[in-house]
């Protein structure tokens, strides 16, 4: 072994050393975190890495910066094999992987591609950084080290390219199963300038690519860059279905002190992950409703705080868990909150709860559900609430005395909608096939009771024997659940699980998908299972099987335009059933507005926001309308009460209300429908 082997091994092994410590020290300070079981269902979780994290699916959705940054990354996979012969060839001078033979052809073409691809991606990158200057990417405080970063890319693939240019040259024909079509030229010219130099350069591009490369992968741990070693590992261990159901609090476990997310010790691990994971790339960010109308919440910004506290605050609970004293120092960051110092409360009050960013998110990161957890504790534990939300004790009040959030309204009340409609209610008939949950905006509300008779109507005409629970239907919570107050939702939820238990309900449709959602996917959480299923699909059921008939002699033209609603599309991924019906209608025109299905954009009424005031930025709501009203549609379908009340308020506000009319799928279909 001669001195360059031996000045190799000691670096490797210092590197590797220093390396093992920074990455025990991050699996130490996850320890912090609450158990969570993300180990099950390892088929699925294995095909959505592959499909995710190597296949790049969801970076390739933004169709410039996908492209550069999948190149990048898969020229990395493909750069691992020349990083281990560059190892090996440390400890041994020429050693190389030619004994794969046409194997090897294989790699080292791949390999010359990827060089240049890389080259490309990484000097595009720089480009739309600092020059274009792409919003999501100007973050003031990382521009100097996003920019190191992609310089020490671009230079450990220059320096690979370089040297494998010039290997045949130094080595001669060893390297008998290298196949360069790109170096090999490159190597000829260079060799030709350069001379009896070209051993000198081969030396020093080898040794630049070998300790940028060491350095690189030590100076990950503590920088923003960490996801290139956490994005596969946070992927696998990710959500296997979209995040659709909020964690259940047993509020009669002993010893709990604490509700919702205080601080990151109440964070799951995966939480914590999450943080180390966040590529701060600000996809999130970009498609965020409340962000992209001015409001102060930033999906990144959460995540990134979350990764700050844990980096702040991990070290030192270890240190007490080993009954060490903390300097003065530390019991000042300890002393710190998470919310307040590191995450702004009014952020965590201006998310709609609309799951765009998590849909967005390359690595599968949770921003929804620790923001909920954060409103938890606000809630439960602070009684903290800001002027947008200030409604909400009274909104809480009306729940726990009446069961609807609106104040003025009794649950005797509930279902004076259905009178003179002949309809049945659980406890006069138990016997049924399909339990109609009206829900509270359904019962209550003017605008959105004309959708609960239309979707009745359809069914009486569909000859569906169905029930309605009538005074003995509650809110299912899902307000006071998104808004903090899980120990109201708790409540609401075993009332009506007990309820639908007493009736043996085997099946239940709703009108509103926030209602729909919190059935399917929560209440199972307290034992109760059945088929749930939103009206837009029973509706498509019916039509299906010849039990609605559409009447053809009622055609008439009309452009229409549909809204997907956040909690039946991004969050159950339904998306056909609702256009279906509206295809089927004769006459109608379908207008796809500019963001659509799983890239449609809030109404702004989720996560509670419906009860909240909206004083920052641009109305959401407003926003949304315009993009729909831009399809030049007469009609704005809908299949929400929430997404109805928004959207029309929105017409409203464009002044459009002669010429637009706001209706749900069920009162498009009602007027042309064989009766």
């Amino acid at each position: 072994m001669d001195l360059k082997n031996i000045i190799f091994v000691i670096v490797l092994l210092l590197a590797g050393g220093f390396f093992i410590r920074s990455a025990m020290r991050l699996v130490a300070w996850l320890r912090v975190g609450k158990a969570d079981d993300r180990f099950g269902n390892i088929g699925k979780r294995i095909r959505t890495t592959l499909v995710v994290g190597f296949g790049q699916s969801k970076i390739l959705r933004d169709r410039v910066a996908g492209p550069i940054h999948a190149m990048i990354f898969w020229g990395f996979l493909i750069l691992l094999f020349s990083a281990l012969e560059m190892i090996l060839e440390g400890f041994h001078e020429g050693w190389s992987f030619n004994f794969l033979g046409p194997v090897y052809s294989g790699i080292t073409i791949l390999t010359d591609i990827f060089c240049l691809l890389i080259i490309v991606g990484t000097m595009m990158s720089l480009w739309r950084r600092y020059v274009t200057k792409v919003r999501r990417l100007q973050v003031e405080h990382e521009k100097v080290e996003a920019g190191m970063i992609l310089l020490t890319i671009f230079s450990i693939v220059t320096a690979l390219f370089v040297q494998n240019s010039l290997r045949l040259h130094v080595f001669g024909e060893d390297f008998s199963w290298a196949v360069r079509p790109i170096g090999r030229p490159f190597g000829n010219v260079l060799y030709s300038v350069l001379g009896d130099a070209s051993g000198i350069v081969f030396e020093i591009a080898w040794w630049m690519h070998a300790v940028l490369i060491l350095a690189f992968m030590n100076y990950l741990p503590f920088s923003k860059h960490l996801h290139v070693l956490t994005s596969i590992p946070n992927v696998f261990l990710g959500p296997l279905t979209p995040t659709n159901s909020m964690e259940k609090i047993d509020f009669e476990a002993e010893g709990v002190e604490k509700f919702g997310v205080v601080d990151i010790e109440d964070l799951s691990w995966k939480s914590l992950l999450d943080g180390y994971t966040c590529t701060h790339c600000g996809r999130c960010t970009s498609v965020c409703p409340a962000n992209q109308t001015g409001k102060v919440l930033d999906p990144r910004g959460i995540i990134v705080a979350i990764h700050d506290r844990t980096m702040d605050k991990a070290p030192l609970i270890l240190k007490k868990e080993a009954g060490g004293e903390l300097t003065p120092e530390e019991q000042v960051t300890w002393d710190k909150k998470l919310i307040g110092d590191y995450v702004n409360p009014d952020a965590l009050w201006a998310c709609t709860t609309c799951g765009a960013c998590m849909q967005e998110c390359p690595v599968n990161i949770e921003h929804v559900p620790a923001i909920v957890g954060m409103r938890r504790s606000m809630v439960m534990m602070e009684s903290q609430f800001n002027d947008e939300s200030a409604l909400l004790p009274d909104i809480y009040g009306n729940m726990e005395t009446n069961s609807v959030p609106w104040g003025g309204f009794g649950q005797a009340d509930r279902a004076n909608w259905a009178e003179g409609m002949g309809i049945k209610t659980a406890a006069e008939d138990p016997s049924m096939e399909v339990l109609f949950w009206v829900g509270c905006a359904g019962s209550y509300d003017e605008r959105a009771k004309k959708t609960t008779k239309a979707f009745a109507e359809l069914m009486q005409i569909a000859g569906v024997d169905f029930r309605i629970l009538g005074t003995e239907e509650n809110c299912t919570g899902d307000v006071a659940r998104r808004t903090g107050n899980e120990y109201l939702a708790d409540m609401l939820t075993k009332t009506n699980v007990e309820t639908f238990q007493r009736y043996d309900v085997q099946k239940i449709v709703a009108t509103c998908p926030h209602c729909f959602n919190t059935l399917k996917n929560e209440y199972p959480q307290y034992g109760f299972k059945a088929e749930i299923q939103h009206h837009t699909q029973f509706i498509q059921e019916l039509i299906t099987a010849g039990r609605l008939v559409i009447d053809r002699t009622k055609a008439s033209a009309e452009a229409v335009t549909y809204h997907d609603s956040c909690y039946l599309g991004r969050y159950n991924d339904e998306y056909e059933a609702p256009r279906a019906t509206l295809t089927d209608v004769p006459g109608l025109t379908i207008l796809e507005p500019a963001r659509s299905k799983d890239r449609g954009l809030c109404c702004g009424a989720g996560g509670g926001r419906m009860f909240m005031e909206e004083h920052v930025g641009d109305r959401v709501n407003e926003v949304r309308t315009n993009e729909l009203l831009n399809t030049g549609a007469q009609t704005i379908a809908v299949n929400c009460p929430f997404c109805t009340t928004m959207i029309t308020d929105g017409v409203k506000a464009a002044e459009k209300v002669d010429s637009v009319k706001v209706k749900d799928i069920a009162e498009i279909l009602r007027d042309r429908v064989r009766a």
